[in-house]
């Protein structure tokens, strides 16, 4: 069994600094990797970055992460990966790491993702060149996505991204802005590769549980969502079994931040 703890959108200020802390010593006893699925920080600071990168350097497993659309807003986020890599954090942006648990490989494929839309209410490249740009940005991440997980050789292939590659995770939020949330685009790359699970953040309001159409699980692990330091997701080769949460008393959410 692999064991995935995993949660996103923990949006880190400068005075946050504890605030995770308590809840990670021992993770060790409960999962094998711990994952990071954006909004790091919350406006992309590197005071934020090294915040953070106080309290995860406690962490006793392997820790992942990607970045999210927060931590690009002030330009700083090569400052903010060099915090978290000076602690011992992997910081994925198409790219991916292999892992061994156990006698077996577990592969973590990380990107930001992006939006566009899902089926019957998606972008299109077609029209002004920015809204080209916008398309064709996901569409990239998709292609590439697609490739890097045909590509890998790993017992176990996760999935480890900032926006939403399916619709059914997004219940909750406003309908309007779901083409800001994700894109279809990334689920049929997620399904033409191959995955065991997928883990997301961003869309705060938000539900947990959902599945590309091919039947890969989603889980959106958003703070805001999970209400937990992070989800524990328990991955054998029967398939995905149900989330343990982290036993500690529910958290509040770490703010009202945009999405």
């Amino acid at each position: 069994m692999i064991r995935v703890a995993g949660v996103g959108d923990v949006h880190y200020g400068k005075d946050s600094r504890g605030r995770l802390a308590p809840y990670l010593d021992g993770l060790d006893r409960v999962a094998d990797v711990y994952l990071l699925a954006g909004d790091l920080t919350q406006v992309g600071s590197v005071e934020e970055g090294r915040a953070l990168a106080d309290d995860l350097r406690r962490v006793s497993v392997p820790v992942i992460a990607v970045f999210g659309n927060h931590d690009f807003h002030s330009g700083q986020e090569s400052g903010i990966r060099a915090s978290l890599e000076g602690v011992g954090v992997k910081v994925l942006e198409q790219s991916s790491s292999l892992l061994e648990v156990r006698g077996k490989s577990v592969g973590i494929v990380g990107l930001k993702g992006f939006g566009g839309g899902f089926w019957g209410a998606c972008a299109t490249d077609f029209g002004e060149a920015e809204m080209k740009s916008f398309v064709r940005t996901t569409k990239r991440q998709a292609e590439w996505l697609r490739e890097r997980l045909r590509s890998l050789n790993a017992d176990y292939k996760i999935v480890l991204m900032h926006y939403s590659p399916v619709s059914d995770t997004l219940a909750g939020e406003k309908k309007e802005i779901y083409p800001f949330l994700g894109s279809y685009l990334l689920a049929e790359a997620i399904d033409a590769g191959g995955a065991d699970l997928v883990l997301h953040g961003h869309a705060h309001h938000g539900i947990e549980k959902g599945a590309t159409p091919g039947g890969v699980p989603v889980r959106n692990v958003a703070m805001p969502v999970i209400r937990h330091p992070f989800n524990v997701y328990t991955l054998n080769k029967g398939g995905l079994v149900q989330a343990h949460p982290h036993p500690a008393a529910a958290l509040a959410e770490p703010g009202e931040a945009d999405m």
